[in-house]
């Protein structure tokens, strides 16, 4: 792992093979959606949320990281500092087909995004804690983040998946391939 202090003392986190975090987060720990994802992120996998009382799905969450963490991942068996995970929610669109009910991603509902952090950088901010940087982001404002707490506004979902550090690897097939 590589790690820059500039001359104010801030840590640049880095992801496994080098790439800045300097784009995603300031330096006071806010976030934003990095912008060039889609094209340079791994795929790790997508999550469809059954509808309530429907056939199909109500979400689809499709979950990127960071270059080079799925390599380390399966060297070390747990995401380094630095590892960017970004998961766009769809609400989705669902109609029958040939193959039976099918439910696609539709309207771009927004984002989680979530840093690795296991030197615990930012310990005034209320977004960081437990080893990450966590917040949500509205799909019409990738730049600020609607989250306030990460404890209240985030980690509710995670907390099954605490033991696998709040990630639900198993969901992830490129983590044990």
């Amino acid at each position: 792992m590589i790690v820059v202090v500039n001359v104010y003392g801030q840590s640049d986190m880095r992801s496994p093979y080098g790439e800045s975090t300097a784009a995603i987060v300031d330096d006071k720990g806010n976030m934003q959606v990095p912008s060039n994802y889609r094209t340079t992120y791994q795929v790790l996998g997508t999550w469809a949320v059954a509808a309530d009382g429907s056939p199909g799905s109500k979400e689809m969450h499709v979950v990127y990281a960071s270059p080079g963490t799925i390599a380390a991942y399966r060297k070390a068996g747990h995401f380094p500092d630095g590892t960017v995970l970004v998961k766009e929610v769809f609400k989705t669109t669902t109609k029958p087909m040939t193959t039976g009910t099918v439910s696609s991603a539709g309207t771009l509902a927004g984002w989680f995004v979530m840093v690795k952090d296991d030197v615990g950088r930012y310990p005034n901010n209320k977004l960081w804690g437990d080893g990450w940087g966590w917040a949500w982001f509205e799909a019409t404002d990738p730049k600020n983040t609607s989250s306030t707490d990460h404890k209240l506004d985030c980690q509710g979902c995670h907390v099954p998946a605490q033991a696998s550090d709040w990630i639900y690897t198993h969901g992830y097939p490129p983590l044990s391939q």
